[in-house]
Protein backbone atom coordinates (compact mmCIF):
# COMPACT_ATOMS: atom_id res chain seq x y z
CA UNK A 1 0.00 0.00 0.00
CA UNK A 2 2.78 2.14 0.86
CA UNK A 3 4.65 1.90 -2.48
CA UNK A 4 1.75 2.62 -4.67
CA UNK A 5 1.05 5.91 -2.50
CA UNK A 6 4.70 6.64 -3.37
CA UNK A 7 3.94 5.68 -6.69
CA UNK A 8 1.22 7.59 -6.74
CA UNK A 9 3.04 10.73 -5.13
CA UNK A 10 5.84 10.57 -7.70
CA UNK A 11 2.70 10.57 -10.80
CA UNK A 12 1.91 13.74 -9.17
CA UNK A 13 4.57 15.17 -8.83
CA UNK A 14 5.30 15.40 -12.71
CA UNK A 15 2.02 15.88 -13.88
CA UNK A 16 2.90 19.17 -11.95
CA UNK A 17 6.36 19.89 -12.75
CA UNK A 18 6.49 18.30 -16.28
CA UNK A 19 4.37 21.45 -17.75
CA UNK A 20 6.69 23.81 -16.21
CA UNK A 21 9.73 22.55 -17.41
CA UNK A 22 8.50 22.49 -20.82
CA UNK A 23 7.85 26.44 -20.60
CA UNK A 24 10.35 29.14 -21.67
CA UNK A 25 12.06 30.38 -18.39
CA UNK A 26 10.28 33.53 -18.16
CA UNK A 27 6.84 31.81 -18.32
CA UNK A 28 8.29 29.16 -16.17
CA UNK A 29 8.93 31.68 -13.15
CA UNK A 30 6.14 33.05 -13.40
CA UNK A 31 4.08 29.66 -13.14
CA UNK A 32 6.19 29.30 -10.40
CA UNK A 33 5.16 32.26 -8.40
CA UNK A 34 1.69 31.60 -9.42
CA UNK A 35 1.96 28.11 -7.75
CA UNK A 36 4.06 29.82 -4.84
CA UNK A 37 1.05 31.93 -4.06
CA UNK A 38 -1.83 29.16 -4.32
CA UNK A 39 0.19 27.77 -1.85
CA UNK A 40 0.22 30.64 0.55
CA UNK A 41 -3.20 30.50 0.17
CA UNK A 42 -3.95 26.93 1.03
CA UNK A 43 -1.14 25.77 3.43
CA UNK A 44 -2.69 27.59 6.18
CA UNK A 45 -0.75 25.92 9.10
CA UNK A 46 3.04 27.00 7.24
CA UNK A 47 1.50 30.19 6.29
CA UNK A 48 1.07 30.58 9.83
CA UNK A 49 4.22 29.71 10.74
CA UNK A 50 6.42 31.75 8.85
CA UNK A 51 3.77 35.05 9.61
CA UNK A 52 4.70 34.23 13.58
CA UNK A 53 8.27 33.50 12.67
CA UNK A 54 8.31 37.24 10.96
CA UNK A 55 6.61 38.91 13.80
CA UNK A 56 8.73 37.89 16.74
CA UNK A 57 11.83 38.03 15.22
CA UNK A 58 14.27 40.58 16.58
CA UNK A 59 15.20 41.52 13.59
CA UNK A 60 12.14 42.10 11.16
CA UNK A 61 9.73 42.80 14.26
CA UNK A 62 6.88 44.23 12.07
CA UNK A 63 3.22 44.50 12.22
CA UNK A 64 0.77 41.08 11.29
CA UNK A 65 0.24 43.38 7.66
CA UNK A 66 3.70 43.47 6.98
CA UNK A 67 4.61 40.36 8.11
CA UNK A 68 2.22 38.94 6.18
CA UNK A 69 3.70 40.55 3.11
CA UNK A 70 7.60 39.29 3.55
CA UNK A 71 5.51 35.53 3.93
CA UNK A 72 3.73 36.32 1.01
CA UNK A 73 7.15 37.19 -1.04
CA UNK A 74 8.45 34.35 0.86
CA UNK A 75 6.09 31.47 -1.08
CA UNK A 76 6.64 33.15 -4.38
CA UNK A 77 10.56 33.14 -4.18
CA UNK A 78 9.75 29.11 -3.16
CA UNK A 79 7.66 28.85 -6.11
CA UNK A 80 10.32 30.13 -8.59
CA UNK A 81 12.58 28.14 -7.16
CA UNK A 82 10.73 25.47 -7.69
CA UNK A 83 10.54 25.91 -11.15
CA UNK A 84 13.92 26.53 -11.54
CA UNK A 85 15.60 23.29 -9.99
CA UNK A 86 12.55 21.80 -12.42
CA UNK A 87 13.66 23.08 -15.18
CA UNK A 88 17.21 22.27 -14.25
CA UNK A 89 15.99 18.20 -13.35
CA UNK A 90 14.41 18.00 -16.75
CA UNK A 91 17.27 18.97 -18.54
CA UNK A 92 16.40 22.58 -19.37
CA UNK A 93 18.25 24.69 -16.87
CA UNK A 94 21.80 24.95 -18.55
CA UNK A 95 21.53 28.63 -19.21
CA UNK A 96 19.82 29.36 -15.85
CA UNK A 97 23.27 27.54 -13.74
CA UNK A 98 25.50 29.47 -17.04
CA UNK A 99 23.78 32.72 -15.96
CA UNK A 100 24.39 32.72 -12.16
CA UNK A 101 27.20 35.44 -11.20
CA UNK A 102 29.91 34.11 -8.52
CA UNK A 103 32.12 36.41 -6.67
CA UNK A 104 34.79 35.34 -4.67
CA UNK A 105 35.92 32.06 -5.92
CA UNK A 106 39.06 32.55 -5.29
CA UNK A 107 38.44 32.16 -1.51
CA UNK A 108 37.04 28.83 -1.96
CA UNK A 109 40.37 27.64 -3.56
CA UNK A 110 42.55 29.66 -1.11
CA UNK A 111 40.87 27.37 1.30
CA UNK A 112 41.00 24.21 -0.50
CA UNK A 113 44.70 25.07 -0.94
CA UNK A 114 45.40 23.77 2.66
CA UNK A 115 44.40 20.71 1.88
CA UNK A 116 42.32 19.58 4.76
CA UNK A 117 39.12 19.96 3.50
CA UNK A 118 36.54 22.63 3.03
CA UNK A 119 33.35 22.95 5.51
CA UNK A 120 30.88 24.97 3.56
CA UNK A 121 28.27 26.15 5.74
CA UNK A 122 24.75 27.86 4.34
CA UNK A 123 21.10 27.92 4.70
CA UNK A 124 17.71 27.05 3.12
CA UNK A 125 18.73 30.60 1.91
CA UNK A 126 17.44 32.06 -1.88
CA UNK A 127 17.37 29.35 -4.51
CA UNK A 128 19.47 26.80 -2.19
CA UNK A 129 19.23 23.34 -4.04
CA UNK A 130 20.17 25.78 -7.43
CA UNK A 131 23.23 26.82 -6.01
CA UNK A 132 24.59 23.54 -4.88
CA UNK A 133 23.98 22.25 -8.32
CA UNK A 134 25.48 25.15 -9.97
CA UNK A 135 28.97 25.03 -7.22
CA UNK A 136 29.20 21.26 -8.73
CA UNK A 137 28.84 22.20 -12.69
CA UNK A 138 31.23 25.38 -12.30
CA UNK A 139 33.61 25.18 -9.24
CA UNK A 140 34.39 21.80 -7.50
CA UNK A 141 32.58 18.81 -7.08
CA UNK A 142 31.04 18.96 -3.23
CA UNK A 143 29.41 16.67 -1.49
CA UNK A 144 26.17 17.72 0.14
CA UNK A 145 24.59 16.99 3.90
CA UNK A 146 20.60 16.53 3.21
CA UNK A 147 17.80 14.40 4.61
CA UNK A 148 16.36 11.63 2.46
CA UNK A 149 12.99 12.08 1.08
CA UNK A 150 10.59 10.31 2.22
CA UNK A 151 9.47 8.94 -1.63
CA UNK A 152 12.12 6.37 -2.27
CA UNK A 153 10.79 7.44 -6.03
CA UNK A 154 11.33 10.79 -5.57
CA UNK A 155 14.61 10.66 -3.57
CA UNK A 156 15.82 8.33 -6.26
CA UNK A 157 15.11 11.51 -9.21
CA UNK A 158 17.06 13.82 -6.83
CA UNK A 159 20.30 12.01 -6.23
CA UNK A 160 20.65 11.20 -9.92
CA UNK A 161 20.26 14.93 -10.48
CA UNK A 162 22.61 16.07 -8.00
CA UNK A 163 25.43 13.21 -9.04
CA UNK A 164 24.88 14.39 -12.53
CA UNK A 165 26.21 18.21 -11.78
CA UNK A 166 29.15 16.62 -9.63
CA UNK A 167 27.49 16.10 -6.42
CA UNK A 168 27.68 13.76 -3.97
CA UNK A 169 24.67 13.22 -0.92
CA UNK A 170 25.49 12.56 2.51
CA UNK A 171 22.48 11.42 4.02
CA UNK A 172 22.03 12.66 7.83
CA UNK A 173 21.83 9.38 9.41
CA UNK A 174 25.13 8.44 10.31
CA UNK A 175 26.89 11.63 8.29
CA UNK A 176 30.13 12.29 10.55
CA UNK A 177 31.95 9.38 9.28
CA UNK A 178 31.32 10.08 5.51
CA UNK A 179 32.03 14.13 6.21
CA UNK A 180 35.37 13.27 7.93
CA UNK A 181 36.17 10.73 4.78
CA UNK A 182 35.13 13.70 2.03
CA UNK A 183 37.79 15.88 4.11
CA UNK A 184 40.54 13.77 4.24
CA UNK A 185 39.98 13.51 0.82
CA UNK A 186 39.97 17.41 0.92
CA UNK A 187 36.76 17.68 -0.61
CA UNK A 188 34.43 20.04 0.32
CA UNK A 189 31.18 19.36 2.30
CA UNK A 190 28.20 21.96 2.10
CA UNK A 191 26.09 21.71 5.77
CA UNK A 192 22.84 23.70 6.13
CA UNK A 193 22.86 25.57 9.59
CA UNK A 194 19.73 27.39 9.92
CA UNK A 195 17.44 24.22 11.05
CA UNK A 196 16.13 23.32 14.58
CA UNK A 197 18.07 20.70 15.72
CA UNK A 198 18.10 17.93 18.19
CA UNK A 199 19.36 18.77 22.15
CA UNK A 200 21.80 16.07 21.67
CA UNK A 201 22.90 17.66 18.28
CA UNK A 202 23.31 21.04 18.76
CA UNK A 203 22.90 23.73 21.63
CA UNK A 204 21.20 27.08 22.22
CA UNK A 205 21.97 30.84 20.71
CA UNK A 206 20.38 33.37 20.20
CA UNK A 207 18.75 33.56 16.30
CA UNK A 208 17.23 36.59 15.60
CA UNK A 209 16.96 37.62 19.43
CA UNK A 210 15.56 34.73 20.19
CA UNK A 211 16.77 31.51 21.81
CA UNK A 212 17.34 28.49 19.42
CA UNK A 213 18.59 25.07 19.11
CA UNK A 214 21.18 25.52 16.54
CA UNK A 215 23.67 22.41 14.97
CA UNK A 216 27.26 22.54 16.63
CA UNK A 217 28.49 19.90 14.05
CA UNK A 218 30.41 22.12 11.88
CA UNK A 219 32.43 23.61 15.36
CA UNK A 220 33.67 19.90 16.10
CA UNK A 221 34.78 18.91 12.64
CA UNK A 222 36.64 22.05 12.17
CA UNK A 223 38.45 21.93 15.67
CA UNK A 224 38.97 18.13 14.83
CA UNK A 225 39.70 18.06 11.50
CA UNK A 226 41.91 21.91 10.85
CA UNK A 227 39.38 22.03 7.46
CA UNK A 228 38.44 25.68 7.20
CA UNK A 229 34.70 26.92 7.23
CA UNK A 230 33.46 29.03 4.42
CA UNK A 231 30.44 30.60 4.41
CA UNK A 232 28.28 30.61 0.49
CA UNK A 233 24.92 31.82 -0.30
CA UNK A 234 22.84 32.83 -2.90
CA UNK A 235 20.52 35.39 -3.89
CA UNK A 236 18.35 36.62 -6.73
CA UNK A 237 19.40 39.47 -8.37
CA UNK A 238 17.69 42.55 -8.20
CA UNK A 239 18.74 44.35 -11.29
CA UNK A 240 17.38 40.89 -13.03
CA UNK A 241 14.74 38.39 -12.09
CA UNK A 242 15.89 35.47 -13.26
CA UNK A 243 19.26 36.46 -12.23
CA UNK A 244 21.08 34.98 -9.47
CA UNK A 245 24.22 35.76 -7.35
CA UNK A 246 26.62 33.38 -5.43
CA UNK A 247 28.73 35.01 -2.54
CA UNK A 248 32.19 32.57 -1.19
CA UNK A 249 32.76 34.75 1.98
CA UNK A 250 36.36 34.05 3.33
CA UNK A 251 37.90 31.64 5.73
CA UNK A 252 35.98 32.04 8.95
CA UNK A 253 38.75 32.35 12.23
CA UNK A 254 37.59 30.15 15.45
CA UNK A 255 37.70 31.16 18.49
CA UNK A 256 40.73 31.33 20.72
CA UNK A 257 39.14 30.72 24.04
CA UNK A 258 40.79 27.98 26.28
CA UNK A 259 37.61 26.35 26.90
CA UNK A 260 36.52 24.40 24.21
CA UNK A 261 32.71 24.18 25.29
CA UNK A 262 32.90 28.03 25.18
CA UNK A 263 34.95 27.63 22.07
CA UNK A 264 32.24 26.06 20.37
CA UNK A 265 29.64 28.13 21.09
CA UNK A 266 31.66 30.94 20.36
CA UNK A 267 32.19 29.30 16.97
CA UNK A 268 28.97 28.73 16.61
CA UNK A 269 27.87 31.62 16.94
CA UNK A 270 29.78 33.35 14.26
CA UNK A 271 28.39 30.64 11.98
CA UNK A 272 24.81 31.84 12.84
CA UNK A 273 25.58 35.55 12.05
CA UNK A 274 26.03 34.95 8.38
CA UNK A 275 22.55 33.12 8.37
CA UNK A 276 20.81 36.13 10.33
CA UNK A 277 23.09 38.54 8.33
CA UNK A 278 21.17 37.20 4.71
CA UNK A 279 17.58 37.30 6.69
CA UNK A 280 18.86 41.20 7.37
CA UNK A 281 19.65 41.75 3.58
CA UNK A 282 17.29 39.25 1.90
CA UNK A 283 14.21 38.98 4.36
CA UNK A 284 12.16 36.86 2.14
CA UNK A 285 14.32 34.68 0.62
CA UNK A 286 14.75 32.81 4.05
CA UNK A 287 12.55 29.66 4.61
CA UNK A 288 10.44 31.26 7.17
CA UNK A 289 7.93 28.32 7.34
CA UNK A 290 10.28 26.32 8.71
CA UNK A 291 9.52 25.74 13.13
CA UNK A 292 13.04 27.12 13.67
CA UNK A 293 12.29 28.27 17.06
CA UNK A 294 10.93 24.91 18.57
CA UNK A 295 11.62 22.57 21.73
CA UNK A 296 13.09 26.02 23.63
Amino acid sequence: MKNLINLIEAGFFILLSLPIALLPHWFALKAGEILGLIVFYIWRSRRKIAIENIEKSAEHSRSECSARMVAKETFRNLGKSFAEVIKIYYGFGKGIINNIEIRGVENYHRAKSKNKGVIIITGHCGNWELMALAFGFRIDNVSGVARMQNNPYLNMLVEKIRAKYGNNVIYKKGALKSILLELRKNKGVGILIDQATLKDEGLIINFLGRPAWTTKMPALIARKTGAPVLPIFIHRDNREVDRHIISIYPEIALSAEDDIDKAIIEDTKRFSEFIENYIKEHPSEWLWIHRRWKRT
